[in-house]
């Protein structure tokens, strides 16, 4: 199906630097390095998608197109970001996909939260292979993969961090933690980071030794998501005090913290580091979208078109354009 796009302005909260090009990776280790923007033509699009039924965690693939896990629906999107065409592909009963990324070979990787799989889809055949956890359910959440294939994942309900490896035989090894694990990110020396959203901390996994360290964000934080930076910092959302952090991985610490415009109760969800350094964090209780030049702590709002979004994951293309998918409003948007 084709869809006409809805076109809105940027709202400026304040004036932002260009941004600078940059060879490192930024985001959150989906499989695709984030590109930059230098100077944004100031327009948001957005298309609804054929199955509105919790669409959510949007992601890049090498052929340029975006990947959108369907909830509730059951389903794997795909939106042609050429032809502005979506496609779908049906998932085994009960998976009800949460997160997803696309490997360097185009192959669909995605959290099966419903059943306690990682699923793989074939987009050429549309054949799906499911990976069992160990612990046979734990609400598999978010993964990211890193740069030799391994994917890691969260298992929320579970309180466990997942390994798979993409390119061996999947066997999959969990690792026990605490909080509610949530989003994740790995950092330049392939630790894994994690939100420990219910007790207010990062949980930090060295995957070589298999120990576990954590780093407090303060009472009440609830850290969400975070994504790292091509200089290596991660940034995290607070959701529940309405703030932006900034961490140190190396030193263990967070060495600053951003109010973010829509105060307190604005739920501060997703966040991506584009090729450039610019950060980009949503507001999920404002439809807004922030983006913060770490350079000179300037702030650039961007009002979307359309209300009630629900936005959970946005990501950077290669071209260095913002993708956000609107749970609540069935709508896959585009920041440029």
């Amino acid at each position: 199906m084709t869809a006409k796009p809805v076109i809105a302005r940027y709202l400026f909260a304040v004036a932002v630097a260009a941004v600078a090009s940059c060879a490192s990776a930024g985001g959150s280790n989906y499989g695709i390095t984030p590109g930059a923007h230098p100077v944004l033509a100031g327009k948001v699009s957005e298309w609804p998608v054929p199955t509105p039924r919790f669409a959510r965690d949007p992601a890049p693939g090498p052929d340029g197109n975006i990947y959108i896990a369907v909830m509730t629906g059951n389903k794997i999107a795909r939106f042609d970001t050429k032809t502005q065409q979506f496609k779908e592909w049906d998932l085994p009963s009960g998976a009800h996909p949460h997160g997803l990324l696309v490997d360097k070979q185009g192959t669909v990787w995605y959290t099966g939260n419903g059943n306690g799989t990682i699923g793989r889809l074939d987009t050429g055949t549309g054949k799906v292979s499911e990976y069992q956890t160990p612990s046979k359910g734990g609400g598999p959440h978010t993964l990211v993969i890193s740069d030799d294939g391994v994917i890691w994942f969260t298992l929320q309900s579970g309180d466990k961090i997942g390994r798979l490896d993409s390119k061996g035989s999947g066997q999959i090894t969990e690792y026990k933690t605490a909080g509610g694990p949530y989003g994740l990110a790995l950092d330049k020396s392939g630790n894994v980071w994690f939100c420990r959203m219910g007790d207010d901390k990062l949980g930090k996994l060295d995957p070589k030794s298999g120990q576990m360290s954590e780093l407090a964000t303060g009472r009440g934080s609830r850290p969400r998501r975070v994504a790292t930076a091509p200089d290596g910092m991660l940034w995290v959302t607070l959701y529940g005090n309405g703030k932006l952090a900034k961490v140190d991985p190396a030193a263990m610490k967070v060495i600053k913290e951003y109010p973010l415009p829509a105060g307190t109760n604005g739920g501060p969800y997703a966040v991506n580091v584009d090729g450039g350094g610019m950060v980009w964090v949503n507001e999920i209780n404002t439809d807004t979208v922030v983006r913060l030049n770490p350079a000179n702590d300037e702030m650039r709002v961007v009002k979307l078109p359309s209300t009630n979004a629900g936005i959970r994951k946005m990501i950077v293309d290669a071209g260095g354009k913002l993708w956000y998918m609107g749970s609540h409003n069935g709508r896959l948007g585009v920041i440029e």
